[in-house]
């Protein structure tokens, strides 16, 4: 198989995925429409201190210094030198093993024919080490957001 098909075949994976996560966001902005998410409420008034802590928790890292912090850990020399070039990395929070996906960009230019085509592979690879599912699909993006590789996870 040519690396055209591939590409062709990991686009129309995509935008498979792509539609089958926009169908899912709007489920989950109809629960929180119904209250289903409170955790931007606060307390009306006087409440006690042990319900305020909460509130004040740490923030929680986002998915793409995870991600970072996993290879960083982790990883080999040239799966940190490129995991260095991630920008940001969505989906990877919510699994629900049937249809998983997940993208990671990064500051890589230039598309397939660029200098990211060797590092999204090492991104894939870290990927799948870092999270499991029985049918994900995680793909990598360059800065133009153009598609520089994608693998299973």
């Amino acid at each position: 198989m040519g690396i055209k098909t591939k590409i062709a075949l990991g686009t129309v994976v995509g935008v498979v995925v792509i539609g089958g996560l926009a169908s899912l966001g709007d489920e989950q902005a109809a629960d929180t429409a119904k209250g289903g998410d409170t955790s931007s409420s606060a307390p009306a008034s006087g409440g006690d201190k042990a319900e305020a802590e909460p509130a004040q928790e740490k923030p929680k890292a986002s998915q793409a210094e995870q991600f970072k912090a996993f290879v960083e850990e982790n990883g080999t020399r040239q799966e940190k030198e490129a995991a260095s070039h991630v920008t940001k990395v969505q989906g990877a929070e919510k699994q629900n093993n049937v249809l998983d996906t997940a993208d990671i960009h990064t500051d890589y230019t230039g598309g397939v024919m660029g200098e990211g085509l060797g590092p999204a592979k090492l991104l894939t690879s870290a990927f799948a080490d870092w999270k499991q599912s029985k049918n994900g699909l995680v793909t990598v993006y360059d800065a133009d957001g153009e598609l520089l590789g994608n693998g299973e996870f």
